[in-house]
């Protein structure tokens, strides 16, 4: 019983440092706005860097990114916006990015509910341009954010690793 004991208690050592190890999921993130008293919402996963290199690597120049990690990311509007000088009515979207090296577009997507590497350009309701810059410090975890700019404006924001990417919203 004793040897059983044992055993017992060293694979289920094994096991918990079996998965300590292994890879988590990117943690949920919620970004929040009120524009005209109306709140604006983004959900997504902020995956983190890890020593890993981000731009140009784990986020590859020239291809669409699902902005996040695990699910794609979601964007929840009660009201119409402009979104970089981009109509956006009312309603629920995916955001998608395609990311350059000197520049990025945020894709407003019609598609809901899909896995985050599901993408169907059809399904695209506008690319926007985002203006690009570096932050002060690296950013460990992908983070979006808003900064408002006025009772009915915020810039949208993204971060992670050293860049820094910000797009203008407009309730209507």
């Amino acid at each position: 019983m004793r040897q059983t004991t044992r055993f017992a208690a060293a694979a289920l050592a094994l096991a918990f440092v079996g998965s300590a190890g292994a890879q988590q999921p990117s943690p949920p993130g919620t970004a929040e706005v009120t524009l005209k008293g109306q709140t604006i919402s983004i959900q997504y996963s902020r995956p983190s860097m890890r020593g890993r290199k981000i731009m140009g690597g784990l986020v590859p120049y020239g291809e669409i990114w699902r902005t996040g990690a695990n699910e794609a990311t979601q964007l929840s509007t009660p009201i119409d916006l402009t979104i970089g000088g981009a109509n956006v009515p009312a309603g629920l979207y995916t955001l998608y990015s395609l990311v350059g090296q000197h520049n990025w577009k945020l894709i407003i997507n019609k598609q809901t509910g899909q896995s985050g590497t599901e993408y169907h350009a059809d399904q695209d309701l506008v690319r926007v341009d985002m203006q690009m810059g570096k932050t002060s410090a690296p950013v460990e975890q992908f983070t979006i954010s808003w900064k408002k700019t006025g009772e009915a404006a915020a810039d949208l924001i993204f971060e992670w690793e050293t860049t820094r990417l910000t797009v203008p919203v407009k309730a209507k």
